[in-house]
């Protein structure tokens, strides 16, 4: 049987922590989901809105989220097999015009890595994104998803990188072990930060688990949950 899970305390408004409050100089590295994390939008869903297809594509984004859809690949699947021939010009477009850092971000960031944390951003989103926020915050290692690409216009699949293809749930919990691994740290030394089903795996390893405006499913799992305001107010958590 798995442990159960202690109620929450509101120790600040639209703050709850549950358990004891954390170390900050007992964790080492962060990771961060993306998409309606870190950015305050979900890029696939914009990429389709642009493209005429939003409500279909949204309407399996909001199933996979709340966890009614449990293969992340299908539903990644199902999503992009909707924007096959789209130019890829609409991918700058949803960067140029619609992508926006969530409130306390940069703050968050600038805080944890004075504090001598890793940051870590894996994301079930796109690459074309994810170097625009790694730059934007000073992000140290990144996982996502790489769209296929031809004669300028979207194929409707993503690309095999070195890692695998697709930033699943598993793929989440595998880069926070392999990171740790790799920075002589154990998985509970690390901080998952998200907000979707797909980031219950890695929180569920991490020592720390973060929910930032998350679905129910994750909010009641997480050690800290922020309901509203900045992502910054995770510090207020944290001794």
């Amino acid at each position: 049987m798995s442990p159960a899970i202690p109620p929450a305390f509101e120790i600040a408004p639209g703050l709850w922590l549950r358990g004891p409050r954390p170390r900050l100089r007992d964790f080492g590295l962060v990771a961060f989901d993306m998409d309606s994390t870190l950015i305050a939008i979900e890029c696939i869903d914009e990429i389709a809105a642009l493209a005429g297809v939003g409500e279909q594509v949204a309407a399996i984004t909001e199933a996979a989220m709340r966890g009614e859809i449990t293969d992340f690949r299908e539903s990644l699947t199902r999503r992009l097999a909707l924007l096959e021939g789209q130019p890829e010009a609409l991918l700058d477009r949803v960067l140029n015009e619609r992508l926006r850092l969530n409130p306390g971000a940069r703050e968050l960031c600038a805080a944890l890595k004075a504090a001598g944390l890793t940051l870590g951003l894996v994301s079930g989103g796109f690459t074309h994104f994810t170097r625009h926020v790694v730059a934007a915050l000073g992000i140290d290692v990144v996982r996502a998803n790489e769209l296929e690409i031809v004669n300028g216009r979207l194929t409707g699949r993503v690309r095999m990188q070195d890692w695998g293809d697709v930033v699943d749930g598993a793929e989440k919990r595998r880069f926070i072990e392999q990171h740790c691994a790799r920075l002589g740290l154990a998985s509970t030394q690390a901080i998952a930060v998200g907000d979707g089903a797909n980031d219950l795996p890695m929180m569920g390893v991490a020592g720390l688990s973060v929910a930032y405006c998350a679905k129910p499913r994750v909010r009641e799992q997480a050690t800290v949950a922020i309901d509203h305001g900045g992502l910054d107010r995770l510090l207020l958590a944290l001794d």
